[in-house]
């Protein structure tokens, strides 16, 4: 099929209405669902729809003007996390494009050979580790993604802001005042000045974080697996080994890509080898850290917690973590920025009318 039929093929029209074909046109190829009208020679087209996933936070609709999208297609905004497979199988199968947030959503082989209307497969960012993107392209399913600034600053300022809460309990006295008391229960916390921050990763937002540590007089030190001690003196930091940073960091920063090398890069030794009392902060990915031996050492009182990402998400509601006192959670929030999301869904509204009208942007292309 040309690209300009194809256009005119996938493009959605309003108000359900439908767009008629030549039997010309449909020699040079039409999808499946496309139909003979009784009694003429002419193909009538459904309008295609669009799924837009994990708006957990209902903010897609405010976030840009959708209204060039919804001319040409049925968008259908979805504010709840899937059960599971079987739900976002049976909720997804009708749909011809997936705008996906970043991995929220898993789409495991098993997942997507459910999906046979599946054609175009958008998602924000590049990185999809529990997307089956290779399979997807094998079967001829277009991926986009987006791009853009990526500063990173959203984690990083999070990281920061999740590391003065849980040094200086400001999650407890917040709790304290609205239930009607003061100060009772809330223990008093450490000056963070001369204090040690061990950044585990020194990427984009691992730097931005030695310098916020810096700022608080903090001595920065780092570690990540082709970390050189030139590259961490440019970041204003120390280089140390893992268990060196472990052993003499009173915080423990995460920023470091979640990968098969680097998942459970934090077990129960590692953890050991933490100071009592030393704060963990995480805002990379859940899985860099091994849960239960996590739990078990905030469970003892050896550590504090301050997390922004969970081995599952949404945290299921009788999660452990969620009743531990010396924890600081977050549901996920580090990239979730106005700017961020306004750049996300803009750039994958584009992506989509680009792909209706038969020249896509943005391609993807997996490592396979």
């Amino acid at each position: 099929m040309t690209a300009s039929v194809r256009a005119r093929v996938l493009g959605l029209r309003r108000s359900g209405s439908t767009t008629a074909f030549s039997r010309s046109e449909a020699k040079q190829g039409l999808p499946p669902d496309a139909e003979a009208v009784p009694g003429s020679n002419r193909i009538e087209e459904t309008v295609m729809k669009v799924a837009v996933l994990d708006d957990w936070q209902r903010i897609a609709e405010a976030s840009v003007d959708w209204s060039t999208l919804q001319a040409r297609a049925e968008v259908v905004f979805f504010h709840e996390a899937f059960a599971g497979e079987d739900e976002a199988a049976a909720k997804l199968a009708d749909f011809d494009v997936v705008m996906a947030m970043r991995e929220r959503t898993a789409f495991p082989p098993s997942l997507v050979a459910r999906l046979p209307k599946l054609t175009l497969f958008a998602m924000t960012g590049q990185r999809g580790a529990t997307i089956d993107l290779a399979g997807m392209a094998a079967r001829g399913i277009t991926l986009t993604y987006t791009s853009g600034s990526e500063t990173g600053n959203g984690t990083a300022e999070l990281a920061l802001g999740l590391m003065l809460a849980a040094a200086r309990n400001i999650p407890r006295g917040d709790a304290a005042i609205r239930s009607g008391s003061f100060q009772e229960g809330v223990s008093a916390g450490p000056v963070l000045a001369g204090k040690k921050l061990g950044l585990i990763g020194l990427g984009r937002i691992g730097s931005h974080m030695a310098r916020y540590g810096q700022a608080l007089g903090m001595e920065v030190l780092a570690w990540s697996p082709n970390l050189t001690e030139v590259r961490a003196a440019t970041a204003g930091a120390r280089l140390r080994s893992r268990d060196e940073l472990l052993a003499q960091a009173d915080v423990v920063s995460l920023h470091i890509v979640l990968s098969d090398r680097t998942r459970g890069l934090l077990g129960s030794r590692e953890l050991g080898l933490m100071k009592t009392g030393a704060i963990l902060v995480n805002t990379s990915r859940g899985p860099l850290v091994d849960e239960a031996a996590l739990i078990a050492a905030l469970a003892a009182g050896r550590l504090v917690a301050a997390l922004d990402v969970f081995d599952r998400e949404p945290l299921p509601s009788d999660h452990p973590l969620r009743r531990l006192p010396n924890t600081v959670l977050t549901p996920h929030l580090g990239y979730g920025t106005r700017e961020t999301f306004a750049e996300f869904y803009g750039q994958g509204i584009e992506n989509v009318l680009a792909f209706l009208d038969g020249a896509p942007i943005r391609l993807l292309k997996p490592d396979r």
